[in-house]
């Protein structure tokens, strides 16, 4: 089911009658609730694919108590694996097995042998590598003794499937939501406000600004070949809109659902084009992937400590494996090293936490140095981007040759239609100047009503006036 959807404009309204209204007086019976929606949300897709997180959530579960219970070192340490391998094995199977196949034969052929290769007709399910770490982080707390489990069976079921950040995050983890399911919610007038315009601003940003910008960037990644530099720049350009806006509008319409059950989820996505070296760029970008990676496999490997080659390897690895996490292909890891390459200048030079404020603090404009470092961010970012966006390797290739070797500049500027220029114009002036609020409806909570309700009806009225004829689906929704 899609937050853009015809189903899901009819599935939350029920849902949230049924919760404050009909259950309101009992907490289970309200966990309950949210546990049965969560399912019809998930099996909406393929109802097939419920016993997969309904057996993820028992095995860890029970390997949950277990630990606790347990202080034999290798009794636990067993259970921890069992935990990884089954969680890990569900999510190497579904999306990976193909691709270890295919690189297999691919490998082999170089040396004259052919096999033939014995792929499957697998079905990825929608959100697996974002609940799959959601349960690993829960044991691996518990491992750690940094958290105790919980008992409560329905709870800990909510938690895991709970729909509003089920297929595509954030990552949350159980020390901050799972307590959530746990304590009596009370809705108010106020919460309901926070969670509408957020809501509101991340469907603006799916809808109007990545929906439409998705229609030009399909075209020219279809077309690169033939199509001139400066079309090509402006597809790389439009693709690091279009990706930002739609996963940091799936972020902003998850949390602001999660408000309207009383559930805070923790912050994505702090304007990351706006930052200064790339290093400020993941610490504002998908922050509940980068500090997971940070806190379960970066500083385990060693992190930041010991000597600088094994501060190297290490991110490397995190990076590699980051890029990883987002698909069987090997664009992803490409990408990903690339990401790597540019953090190794910050870590050789010990600068990889200088720009740890926020850009142009107690000012309305960045200075120049600002400006131009912000535009060298942007510019890589969106480079490495055309990797991420790429079918193949060597489509990505052919793109970035043909934006070296074709004519500069087009025929005619069908490519640069001036109803999305201006659009892209608005939501940059709008990200800017209210960057350091939660969200660009956010600030104008304190201005006059008619100032308002003439944001809301401007954005409602774009949306609708925008909408693609047919609802897109999320990006990352296919992690």
């Amino acid at each position: 089911m899609l937050f853009n959807s015809i189903e899901f404009a009819i599935f939350l309204p029920v849902v949230f009658l049924l919760y404050w209204f009909v259950v309101n007086r009992s907490l289970k019976a309200q966990n309950f609730l949210l546990l049965a929606a969560s399912y019809l949300f998930y099996g909406w897709w393929d109802w097939r694919f419920l016993s997969l997180i309904a057996f993820s959530s028992v095995v860890d579960y029970v390997i949950g108590l277990q630990l606790h219970k347990t202080e034999v070192r290798k009794k636990r340490r067993l259970l921890l694996t069992l935990s990884i391998l089954t969680n890990l094995g569900f999510l190497g199977f579904f999306k990976y097995y193909n691709f270890f196949v295919d690189s297999f034969v691919d490998a082999v052929s170089v040396f004259g042998y052919h096999p033939s290769p014995n792929t499957l007709n697998i079905i990825l399910p929608v959100g697996i590598s974002f609940y799959t770490f959601q349960t690993l982080s829960y044991t691996i707390d518990i491992y750690r003794r940094t958290m105790e489990p919980t008992k409560n069976a329905l709870a800990f079921f909510a938690f895991v499937s709970f729909f509003p950040q089920l297929v595509a995050g954030p990552i949350e983890r159980a020390s901050n939501l799972l307590p959530q399911f746990k304590k009596k919610r009370i809705f108010t007038y106020k919460q309901g406000s926070n969670s509408m315009r957020l809501i509101l601003w991340g469907l603006f940003k799916k809808i109007v600004i990545a929906d439409n910008a998705a229609i030009m960037v399909n075209q020219i990644f279809k077309e690169y070949e033939t199509l001139p530099t400066s079309v090509l720049l402006v597809g790389a350009f439009y693709f690091a809109l279009q990706i930002y806006g739609d996963f940091s509008g799936y972020s902003d319409i998850a949390r602001g659902t999660a408000k309207l059950f009383g559930f805070e989820l923790m912050i994505n996505f702090r304007v990351p084009y706006f930052s200064r070296d790339i290093a400020e760029f993941w610490r504002r970008w998908h922050i509940s992937l980068s500090t997971w990676f940070r806190d379960y496999l970066y500083i385990p490997l060693g992190g930041s400590r010991g000597p600088k080659w094994l501060i190297i390897r290490n991110t490397f690895i995190i990076f590699v494996v980051s890029g990883f996490w987002h698909g069987a292909n090997w664009t992803f890891i490409i990408w990903g090293f690339l990401n790597a390459l540019y953090f190794l200048p910050l870590l050789l030079t010990k600068r990889n936490r200088r720009n740890l404020d926020t850009v142009a603090e107690g000012r309305w404009l960045p200075n120049l140095r600002e400006l131009f470092q912000m535009g060298i961010t942007f510019t890589v970012t969106t480079l490495a981007w055309v990797f991420f966006r790429a079918e193949s390797v060597s489509q990505a290739f052919g793109y970035f040759k043909a934006m070296l070797t074709n004519n500069i500049l087009p025929d005619n500027f069908f490519f640069f239609p001036p109803y999305l220029v201006v659009l892209i114009g608005i939501f940059i002036l709008l990200e800017w100047f209210v960057f350091r609020h939660d969200n660009a409806l956010e600030r104008i909570q304190t201005k006059p009503a008619f100032i308002r309700h003439l944001a809301y009806v401007t954005a409602v009225l774009a949306i609708i006036f925008f909408m693609p004829n047919e609802a897109q689906s999320f990006i990352y929704f296919q992690f």
